[in-house]
This record gives structure tokens, sequence and C-alpha cells, in this order.
């Protein structure tokens, strides 16, 4: 079953490093720009399609390349996985 894992990264530092290396991977990544939380700071969503069994190594690839995060914010990035039911490209 493939996967679909939304990557919501705090840090700005961590972007474009995290773009390379998803590419790199040949992941299909796809960057939206959002605000959110309760300080409303601007984010980067990261939408990644994955196969399950590639699943470990892509979020372990978003939190070597997103940590350390030293600020007092808090952490570098909130990342939900969800199952894809069907996958289609039109």
């Amino acid at each position: 079953m493939s996967k679909l894992i939304l990557a919501i990264i705090f840090n700005n530092d961590a972007v474009d490093p995290l773009s390379q290396a998803l590419l790199t991977k040949e992941y299909s990544v796809t960057k939206i720009s959002s605000i959110g939380g309760f300080l409303r700071r601007q984010n980067t969503t990261f939408v990644i399609g994955v196969e399950a069994a590639r699943l470990p190594d892509a979020l372990t690839l978003i939190r070597e390349v997103c940590s350390p995060y030293t600020r007092p914010e808090g952490h570098a990035a909130t990342i939900f996985v969800v199952d894809v039911a069907e996958f289609a490209q039109a």
C-alpha cells in the first residue's frame, strides 16, 4: 500500500536541503508554502508519495535533515503519514 507523508517544516534553514535530499533519493515531492500554529509563522509543507517499503527511509531522511533544532519554539517538523487507497496521475 502507498503512503502519503505530510511534513510541515518549521525550520526554514532545512527546506532547501530537505528538498534536495528527497529529490536525490528519487522521492516524488511537492512543496507548499503554509502558515500555521499559535505564532502564525511561515512554514513549508512537503507532500511526499512513497511505497510502504520506502517509508522508514523517507522518515529517517526527514528527521536527519531537520535536526538538530535548538530554537526555543520547539520542534523542526511535524510529520503525518496517511494510507493511500488509490494513486493516479492524469
